[in-house]
């Protein structure tokens, strides 16, 4: 079981707080044609105000909503996605909440940025005003359950999607683009930013270059050694790694590499077309170091790929615990219902003796029933070491649920949404209590509070 100093700072959106490598050992291999199934916590009760439905014994309570006034002078915007969580003191926690929002946007979804605070923004339009996206900060008292405080922290960025939280406090906030200047854009956009929780108000917009530009989707940092692993929102997408040249200071750079399976060069991990990567088999990984990480051409992927790095389907919410992490590749698998990768770094990551000790990569899970587990996205963990992933599904109608996967790899229903958009952001307070996850569209956060030991098996 993971010992609480390590929940505390793995808590994020994108998050597992890693298994103890003896219960993930254990797991079973998933039988070909059936994904497996769990109790959980039991059936889901039906909610009487139509939101979010939850087992017995669970509740709610909505605690920031779209255009709810803000400490700036700003109203909550829309479009929110990926949230960190992170402890302040014993009792208060800053949730870090993105906004996947677009210059289009701007009149619909979002405050207008007030000229004076457009000076602290990454990026303009014509006009001068911050574009919409970046992110919110919460400051919320776990003992009265009360918001404090509620700001912008980052303007001028867009679609920010995804992000992860660091072992020092600060939250990395991922754009899912790959924008250039044009009519309503001025620079460049696909970076990585840091926003730290130690101040109140808008932080400096510095974009990390050396983490790459591309479709970043969510980011997962290793205590140990501080290398940073980062997904890619694409059909076509690599898993990266990013060693940091200064633990823990990512503005003084890095070097960014793509994931390779040894003795199976440039496999096709989707299982679209062939099955060839089966589930629970182990594969040794080589990496390879990505020249022109800030790729002009968007090309970064596809020159990773003949070089020999692995392709994966839409890479997704990703978090690292106890020596292991785990991403949701959204749409692979035979059915394109989203697969689970889990990987084990090498004890020596990062080094020259790495390549006589490799790392190791798992398919965990493999969905092959929609009413089971369908596109798979954030994800975090229960205090009972359990996933817990946030779907997205892309159909007229959504049944978007939280899912729980069990430590064997079976799957079971948490929570289902009852709004036509998706559950976002889920992570949970360092002492265990409460569950925060995002209601996408209108913004809505929710507190989760509820007996975590009820666990049925």
């Amino acid at each position: 079981m993971v010992s609480r100093r390590q929940f505390t700072k793995g808590s994020a959106a994108l998050a597992f707080l890693g298994l103890n490598n003896s219960l993930l050992g254990c797991s079973q291999k998933q039988p070909l044609n059936k994904t497996p199934t769990s109790s959980g916590y039991g059936p889901l009760i039906s909610d009487p105000n139509g939101l979010l439905d939850l087992p017995a014994g669970f509740s709610y309570e909505v605690i920031s909503s779209l255009n709810d006034p803000m400490d700036d002078g700003l109203v909550v915007p829309d479009n929110a996605d990926g949230m960190g969580c992170i402890g302040l003191d014993n009792h208060r926690v800053a949730l870090v909440r993105n906004h996947e929002l677009s210059p289009k946007h701007l009149k619909s979804a979002a405050p207008e940025i007030t000229l004076h605070q457009s000076k602290k923004a990454f990026d303009t339009n014509k006009q001068g005003v911050a574009l919409p996206g970046g992110t919110t900060t919460i400051v919320y008292n776990l003992q009265n359950q009360k918001i404090e405080q509620q700001y912008y922290s980052l303007v001028g960025t867009i679609r920010n999607c995804a992000g992860g939280t660091t072992p020092w406090g600060t939250w990395l906030t991922c754009e899912e683009t790959v924008r250039t200047p044009d009519d309503e854009i001025s620079k460049s956009h696909g970076y990585i930013f840091e926003v730290p929780t130690d101040k109140i108000g808008l932080c400096d917009p510095v974009p990390l270059v050396d983490m790459g530009r591309f479709n970043h989707e969510a980011a997962a940092v290793d205590p140990r050694t501080g290398i940073i692993y980062l997904t890619e929102d694409r059909n076509d997408s690599l898993f990266y790694r990013f060693i940091p040249n200064q633990k823990g200071k990512l503005t003084a750079g890095g070097t960014l590499q793509a994931l390779v399976l040894k003795h199976a060069s440039k496999l096709d991990t989707r299982n679209w077309h062939h099955k060839t990567m089966p589930v629970s088999q182990w594969y040794e990984v080589s990496w390879i170091t990505l020249d022109n990480p800030q790729s002009p051409n968007d090309d970064l992927r596809v020159r990773g790929h003949e070089k020999g790095a692995a392709l994966f389907a839409r890479g997704e919410g990703i978090h690292f615990g106890n020596n292991e992490l785990y991403f949701c590749c959204t749409n692979g698998g035979e059915k394109e219902l989203g697969q689970i990768m889990r990987y084990q770094p090498s004890a020596y990551e990062g080094t020259e003796d790495e390549v006589k000790h490799p790392g190791q990569l798992q398919l965990f899970l493999e969905s092959t029933d929609k009413s089971l587990y369908n596109f798979g996205d954030n994800l975090t963990v229960t205090p009972q070491g359990h996933l817990l992933v946030c779907e997205d599904q892309y159909t007229a109608i959504t049944k978007n649920h939280l899912r729980g996967v069990s430590p064997e790899g079976a799957v079971y229903p948490f929570g289902k949404l009852n709004a036509q958009t998706e559950l976002a952001g889920a992570c949970f307070s360092p002492d265990g209590s409460t569950l925060f996850v995002n209601i996408y569209s209108p913004t809505k956060t929710l507190a989760i509070r509820g007996n975590w030991t009820n666990y049925k098996a």
